[in-house]
């Protein structure tokens, strides 16, 4: 199938890969009435694949929005010539807007991809698991890990997988920051038979810019 991708790049910030969360907060409460730029409804959390992502990928803003949500990032990519961050304004007359259809499908060869930014995978049931396994059955938890990521990813986009999903990966243990509470990480290479857009996320808080990937062969 193919989606709707809208990726804006704001080029004249620079700004820590932390910082992401100060972006989704600015055009959260900017744009309250959107659910999805916040992924809430009221109080409650919306549990489903964000169709809107926000990114700080080497120092450089980024929003994704797919589906329903590329339309809405592509009129603020037209409209935002300022944020206000922690109280100062900058200016965001520079930017590169991408509008296309990208494919999302099962594929007949792997593809490769790269975590450009950490990818939360573990939870406090599987991180003791994970704690408590060799490196062969690490490697295993991981793997089912993304798996169930991409099939989750597929859900939210109404896309059936039918096809059993075949993944190999080279990853290692990085840190990650959230809510200024270090979490474990991970970064590296996988390969696998599905075909996902760029700046795309995996995992935890990808709505914060985590787990983001990247084709990389």
């Amino acid at each position: 199938m193919e989606i709707e991708y809208t990726l804006v790049k704001f080029e004249d910030l620079d700004l820590k890969t932390r910082e992401a969360t100060k972006i989704r907060g600015y055009f959260a409460n900017k744009h309250c009435e959107s659910e999805i730029l916040h992924n809430h409804k009221g109080a409650q959390l919306i549990y489903e694949y964000p169709k809107v992502q926000y990114k700080i990928i080497n120092t450089t803003p980024m929003i994704c929005g797919i589906e329903e949500g590329a339309k809405l990032v592509a009129d603020i990519g037209l409209n935002t010539d300022e944020m206000i961050l922690d109280g100062k304004s900058f200016d965001t007359f520079q930017k590169e807007i991408i509008k296309e259809k990208k494919a999302f499908r099962l594929t007949n060869h792997y593809l490769q991809y790269k975590f450009i930014t950490p990818w939360i995978a573990l939870n406090q049931k599987n991180n003791k698991i994970f704690n408590e396994a060799n490196d062969m059955e690490k490697e295993e938890i991981l793997k089912k890990i993304i798996v169930g990521n991409i099939l989750s990813m597929a859900k939210g986009l109404k896309y059936t997988v039918d096809k059993q999903i075949h993944i190999w990966i080279d990853l290692k243990e990085c840190a990650a920051n959230f809510k200024n509470i270090k979490m474990r990480g991970f970064k590296g290479n996988f390969k696998v038979n599905f075909m996902i857009p760029d700046y795309l996320g995996l995992g935890k808080s990808v709505s914060r810019g985590f787990g983001t990937i990247k084709r990389s062969g």
